[in-house]
């Protein structure tokens, strides 16, 4: 039954959606709603470097107090050192856990501001055309500068995403041209901007910020990080080894890394993690005007309401008064 409402029976288990800007508020929201929601709910991160053990600062990583005993799932799953975790991998954790919330008749609350997770997890991962043995065993004989001119060649705007070093990813991309005569940005985009339709019982609730203000909260959120240790965070994981390729990238501790490597004062490292932070807002802010066209989404004017008085909203939607 129903604890708020004793006579009403408990409702099926749903899964919610928490989209919005990094730095806007998702997680304090997401925590919220599992609290007040009909037979509780659980949290289902949806962040690409919160799956890291001990990237707690630099990836705002939600405190225990902060959780306040709501469960939360896909954080510290993954090893920094190890090898990286991918998108397969986060979908069979995502997945597998929001399968254990609802056997156990509760709510899952997925939020994280790693947009293609959560697309992932609505429409399933970019396919592209099967692997090609043969053409990928002479892609991969060339040296990787020859991958890489022939991407920069056919598919700049796949180049200007991969890593020049990313030969896996460089290699995929020169198959995927190869194959269909299109250029994997190309098919990737449709598949973003494919109709967006939820299964039952999913729902979408984003967070909308004015650019300006987003912007101000990320610088003070930077500030409040380094403040916090987040230099002496990325010191402790590099007493324990190398950090590996995906978490070596992660905003924040790319920039340490640098003023560790006496390329930028530690002033100069907090200023280029607040501009990338920013960056990633905007790339942000592209799929949230994607994920707009899915009917019936809810979408919160931020600045003008308390996380309490957000989540009431939303439960009243979803569940009734």
């Amino acid at each position: 039954m129903d604890a708020h409402h004793p006579h009403r029976p408990t409702p099926a288990p749903r899964t919610v959606l928490v989209l919005g800007p990094t730095a806007g508020g998702k997680s304090a929201l997401a925590t919220e709603l599992s609290r007040r929601m009909p037979g509780g709910g659980e949290c289902v991160s949806a962040d690409s470097m919160q799956v890291y053990v001990g990237m707690d600062i630099g990836t705002a990583k939600p405190t225990e107090e902060e959780r306040r005993g709501v469960p939360h799932h896909m954080i510290d799953v993954a090893d920094p050192h190890g090898g990286a975790f991918t998108l397969a991998d986060w979908l069979d954790g995502a997945h597998a856990a929001i399968d254990g919330i609802h056997a156990r008749g509760r709510h899952a609350v997925v939020v994280g501001g790693t947009n293609l997770y959560v697309k992932s997890l609505m429409d399933g991962m970019f396919e592209g055309p099967p692997p090609d043995p043969a053409l990928r065993a002479r892609l991969e004989a060339l040296p990787t500068e020859a991958l890489r001119r022939d991407l920069e060649r056919h598919d700049p705007i796949a180049a200007a995403r991969i890593h020049p070093n990313d030969r896996r990813r460089t290699v995929r991309a020169l198959e995927v041209w190869t194959a269909t005569g299109q250029p994997i940005s190309a098919l990737q985009r449709q598949w973003e901007d494919a109709p967006r339709t939820l299964p039952r019982g999913w729902h979408v609730v984003g967070l909308e910020w004015p650019v300006e203000l987003i912007n101000q909260r990320i610088n003070v959120r930077v500030r409040a990080m380094v403040e916090a240790g987040l230099e002496a965070e990325v010191m402790r994981l590099l007493a324990k080894g190398p950090l590996n390729r995906q978490a070596v990238e992660a905003v924040g501790y790319r920039e340490v890394l640098r003023h560790f490597a006496h390329e930028c004062s530690m002033d100069q490292a907090e200023e280029d993690i607040k501009a990338r932070t920013r960056r990633y807002a905007r790339q942000q802010r592209t799929w949230l005007r994607r994920f707009k066209a899915i009917q019936g989404a809810i979408w919160v004017d931020a600045p003008r309401v308390s996380t309490e008085d957000a989540a009431a909203g939303v439960i009243g939607t979803l569940f009734g008064d």
